[in-house]
């Protein structure tokens, strides 16, 4: 009889040890599964700013123009949780521009999907305009203006003329802003919170964890994030090396 419960008790402990395993397991690939919808969210949605942004600050040289650019290089050297901060003021329920978007869209950014898209966009903002600005500075002007002489629209000439031959800076600006997504922090927390399955990304999640003293867990999260970035960074060095002559 005695021999019996143990072997209860043994099949007990490892029925639990194998349900909460699968638990932590869900939960991983929940997590790591909105880390990377975030930041493929933040570089599609990025991707025809950083084209707009990219293209007038290379060639409108109007006074007000240096004001946008110091914008948008802002995020590189704020502390991310102060741009939280003012965005976690700014979409605030309570405060008129919080207030306005949920009166007339529903639209709740605080502590919500949403808002850690919004945030991912601003803060990622610089790495993908300033490599398709670049791009278009290093074209030659005789490219533009011969297009303009056989007749061609500005839009023509930016989407069949222009973007064909930065293509390599768009794909640059692309790995950039999806590298420096997943790897949000500061902002992320600030305006998100740490909502399991709504905003809890990886990042978050390995801070937790390590809060809670589960290192094991805390290093699949970083290990994965590691491998991830490695890549994506060689294809970054990669195309350096092959389009931009760097040595």
């Amino acid at each position: 009889m005695g021999c019996y419960r143990t072997k209860s008790h043994l099949f007990g402990y490892h029925f639990l040890q194998t349900l909460r395993t699968s638990v932590l397991e869900a939960d991983f690939l929940q997590t790591m599964a909105l880390t990377f919808k975030v930041a493929i969210i933040t570089t599609i949605v990025l991707l025809p700013i950083g084209i707009l942004l990219g293209y007038f600050l290379a060639y409108y040289k109007k006074a007000f123009m240096i004001i946008i650019e110091v914008l948008v290089w802002m995020p590189l050297v704020l502390p991310p949780s102060v741009l939280g901060f003012y965005l976690l003021v700014t979409f605030s329920p309570t405060n008129f521009i919080g207030k306005w978007l949920m009166d007339n869209f529903n639209l709740k950014l605080v502590f919500s999907f949403e808002g850690i898209i919004v945030a991912s966009i601003i803060f990622s903002l610089p790495f993908m305009v300033n490599p398709i600005k670049d791009g278009f500075l290093l074209l030659p002007k005789s490219l533009k203006e011969a297009s303009y002489t056989l007749g061609k629209s500005k839009i023509y000439t930016l989407f069949f003329v222009l973007l064909p031959n930065i293509k390599s800076n768009l794909l640059l600006g692309a790995i950039t802003s999806f590298v420096h997504t997943i790897g949000e922090f500061g902002v992320v927390m600030m305006i998100g919170g740490n909502i399991p399955g709504v905003t809890r990304v990886a990042s978050i999640a390995i801070y937790d964890e390590v809060e809670t003293l589960n290192t094991s867990l805390a290093h699949q999260y970083s290990f994965s994030l590691f491998m991830v970035t490695f890549v994506l960074l060689l294809a970054i060095f990669y195309i350096n090396k092959k389009y931009f002559k760097v040595a």
